[in-house]
């Protein structure tokens, strides 16, 4: 069974999609935090921490010079919404302001304590923890500081982000689902449900039903294997069905052939035992005579039944060796010798130099050519030709029987092999009586189980002509 195409596999499908569909989720999910996390980072102007600490400071030193009972929350809340980084101040009386609710962490340090002008080193500097501040000084006396820390602190980002991370992970995770069960599961579902809806039907009976061969993947290798196992159960099926109509017809068939003599048979056996009935001795001997026939008759017909049977079904094991076809065609002449000199008719054999041996049964070959011969001057007229004819052909021999009758009508030529089928009304002119109808089909046998084949034909200037294919021997020519 042929392997789809790697790029085709639905396992393969299957991977690349996970793949997207993580890749998709991790980039749309990284995106979204670094947005997010700008937004903490974010400062008026682009300011780096220390230009923020400084202008935060400058502001705050101006509005607390221009109004010492300043409400320092509500003024950072006004005038600093829009600063998303947080920042926090820290006075000497021990107030404490954040533009942003729990920004910072506890333990927040406070400014140093001591009072004198911004001079250098209290204008810039850090206060521990790695904090960015600037002193906030009003008429030259540092009050306090603005702090800033270096990046917001990781928990600070997890409180006020994770519940939009999360839930904006689970929306892409759905999306991404539903995307690979559309794009990728769908189509092989619809394909898996037609497949079953097959399976169903040949189930049911319906051998003539097919699967969909679309799609290149592991699913339409199945829908491949489902086909091929439906047509070889429609083969079987039709087998089937044509068997039991030729075992019928055969049945049919036997019970007439044997119904015929075994009539006769009774009639006469009737007839003489009735005691009511004079009889002469000349009659007597008559319809003893009669009887007599029919029982030969009706053991012919037997004995063709049973040679078919073992023919066409194997019980016979065939001894195969190498026949000279001279002593078939002589041992032939020879078994119709009374019937040949009583009808006057000449017989012709011929059998070219380089004809090989046959490779075969003796016995059956002989049969099968009897049989050809009996059928041959059974509807000859009298004077008429036998030809016994073999020449090379290939591999094979082929052996033609051909007589100088009427030939064979046109629509019987289909038939002329079939059990108890015959042609006695197309061919006329014979004193032999009619077989059992089984002769040919007993030579097809007998040639088929040799690996050859027989053919019917009518013969160019009258007659039939039949012709046996049968494998040549080791021996390839015919002895001086």
């Amino acid at each position: 069974m042929s392997r789809p195409r790697w790029f085709r596999s639905l396992y393969v499908r299957i991977a690349i999609g996970f793949v997207v569909l993580l890749a998709a989720l991790l980039l749309a999910q990284g995106a979204l935090f670094l947005y997010l996390s700008g937004q903490l980072d974010d400062s008026p102007q682009g300011r780096t921490p220390q230009q923020l600490a400084d202008f935060v400071a400058r502001e705050l030193s101006d509005a607390l010079a221009a109004d010492p009972a300043l409400d320092l929350a509500a003024h950072v809340r006004t005038e600093f919404s829009s600063i998303r980084r947080p920042f926090a101040v820290v006075l000497h009386d021990g107030r404490r302001v954040s533009n942003q609710a729990d920004a910072l962490p506890r333990g927040f340090p406070g400014p140093p304590r001591g009072t004198g002008g911004p001079g250098p080193g209290r204008r810039r500097g850090g206060s521990g923890a790695g904090l960015t501040s600037a002193p906030i000084v009003v008429n030259g006396v540092q009050i306090g500081i603005v702090a800033v820390p270096p990046s917001p602190p990781a928990w600070v980002a997890v409180q006020r982000y994770g519940p939009t991370l999360a839930l904006a992970g689970a929306g892409l995770l759905v999306i991404g689902v539903g995307a690979a069960a559309l794009l990728i599961f769908r189509p092989t579902h619809n394909r898996l449900r037609r497949l079953e809806e097959a399976a169903r039907a040949l189930r049911e009976g319906h051998t003539d039903v097919r699967a969909s061969e679309a799609g290149g993947d592991e699913v339409t290798e199945l829908a491949r294997a489902f086909n091929r196992m439906a047509d070889d159960l429609h083969t079987r099926a039709e087998a089937l069905a044509t068997s039991d109509r030729a075992r019928r017809q055969l049945l049919a068939d036997v019970s007439h052939e044997l119904m015929t003599p075994l009539t006769a048979i009774r009639g006469y056996l009737q007839t003489l035992s009735m005691a009511g009935v004079p009889l002469d001795d000349e009659t007597r001997r008559r319809y003893l005579g009669v009887a007599d026939q029919e029982t030969y008759k009706l053991e012919a017909i037997i004995g063709d039944l049973l040679d078919l049977a073992r023919l066409e079904g194997g019980g016979e094991k065939i001894e195969r060796g190498v026949v000279a076809i001279e002593d078939l065609f002589r041992r032939v002449v020879d078994r119709h010798l009374p019937d040949i000199r009583k009808k006057d008719i000449t017989t012709h054999v011929e059998v070219s130099r380089a004809t090989p041996r046959l490779f075969g049964s003796a016995h059956r070959l002989e049969q099968a050519l009897q049989n050809l011969a009996a059928n041959a001057l059974r509807h000859m007229p009298d004077g008429g030709t036998l030809t016994l004819r073999a020449v090379p052909q290939g591999r094979h021999v082929a052996v033609i029987v051909r007589d100088t009758g009427p030939g064979l009508a046109a629509e019987h030529l289909p038939h002329i092999f079939d059990r108890f089928y015959k042609v006695d009304g197309s061919r006329a002119g014979s004193a032999i009586p009619s077989g059992s109808g089984l002769g040919l089909s007993i030579v097809q046998a007998i040639v088929t189980s040799h690996g050859g084949r027989v053919t019917a034909a009518n013969a160019e200037g009258g007659g039939a002509e039949f012709t046996m294919l049968i494998p040549a021997g080791s021996e390839t020519a015919r002895p001086q």
